[in-house]
């Protein structure tokens, strides 16, 4: 099924398609594909009908059946949701049909404990020094982790110094890329070869961002270092979007912080849907559960639902 957050992918990736020569064999309006790849509009059911033969014309059932997009979610500060957000867009996305990895490069292994692998007999770490296969659990159908532990944290000075070593995580999901539509890698709050590695791996990266002056200190050289992985590395690499965590728009000052990051940041995308302050987030996690298993009805629930619903576009 196209959708537009497919379309959009397709289309980026193939820039040599001329997108006047689209929208004239599909009768859509003009520069709608323009303004769809630069966020400003998404593509309705009826343009994507319009739109489906002619891009399978020009390839896109091969691009589709081949390759899950490959989402980092970072950020170079702690506690700003990251894992909260891969542990639950990535389930919600389950919810809506698809089939979903989630890696853990973390070493302090929240993502892993709170889907209940506290102490893995296999983890990431193995792929990226001994060049074995990622290891794989099944969490429910279709919703898979490879995990980690305080083991990642003690090879880093060897993943530098292996030859080709950031490389390794990409090599590893390589072999397994075709069995999931989204494969979503948990980053750490640091701007380390663990974060490069994810970066080099994926096709996009998603910033978590909190509405608090201190969460926005630094955060251009995260961008800094994206634009760095994209230019000299991974040429596939791109923004995803930011998606603000943690708010709570009875507070004055998040309500001035999310302006000042719209106007600050307005070359980016920022998703319409924000995360709200939630206990519930954080209970289901020491609970061992997604927020859709530990409390269905809650905020948290509702917000990730709506989040995965505007990043695949249906």
């Amino acid at each position: 099924m196209l959708t537009n957050e497919k379309a959009v992918s397709f289309l980026k990736q193939n820039p040599a398609l001329s997108l006047s020569v689209l929208e004239k064999e599909a009768q859509l309006p003009v520069s709608t594909l323009s303004k769809a790849i630069g966020g400003d509009r998404q593509l309705n059911s009826k343009h994507l009908a319009s739109l489906s033969p002619v891009l399978i014309k020009y390839g896109f059932k091969e691009f589709a059946s081949s390759k899950a997009k490959i989402i980092s979610v970072v950020n170079h500060k702690g506690g700003v949701g990251k894992t909260t957000t891969t542990l639950n867009l990535g389930r919600a996305l389950v919810k809506l049909g698809y089939r979903v990895l989630l890696i853990d490069m973390d070493s302090q292994g929240n993502l892993s404990q709170a889907l209940g692998h506290d102490n893995p007999e296999k983890q990431v770490v193995q792929s990226l020094l001994k060049g074995e296969s990622l290891p794989i659990y099944n969490i429910i159908e279709n919703y898979d982790l490879a995990p980690s532990d305080l083991e990642l944290a003690y090879a880093d000075l060897e993943l530098v110094q292996a030859v080709g070593g950031v490389n390794q995580l990409k090599n590893a999901i390589a072999p397994i890329r075709n069995r999931y539509d989204y494969i979503f890698i948990d980053c750490p709050p640091a701007l380390n070869i663990f974060t490069n590695s994810a970066l080099v791996a994926s096709t996009s990266c998603l910033v978590t961002l909190q509405p608090e002056a201190s969460a926005l200190k630094g955060v251009n050289n995260l961008f800094d270092r994206i634009t760095q992985v994209r230019d000299r590395i991974n040429y596939e690499l791109m923004i995803e979007g930011i998606v603000l965590t943690m708010v709570d728009a009875r507070l004055k000052v998040h309500r001035d912080m999310i302006d000042y990051i719209k106007d600050s940041l307005s070359s980016f995308k920022i998703f319409s849907t924000v995360i709200r302050q939630n206990v519930a987030l954080k209970e289901s996690q020491i609970a061992q559960q997604d927020i859709f298993n530990y409390a269905s009805d809650s905020n948290g629930a509702q917000d990730y639902l709506k989040l995965a619903y505007e990043l695949s576009g249906q």
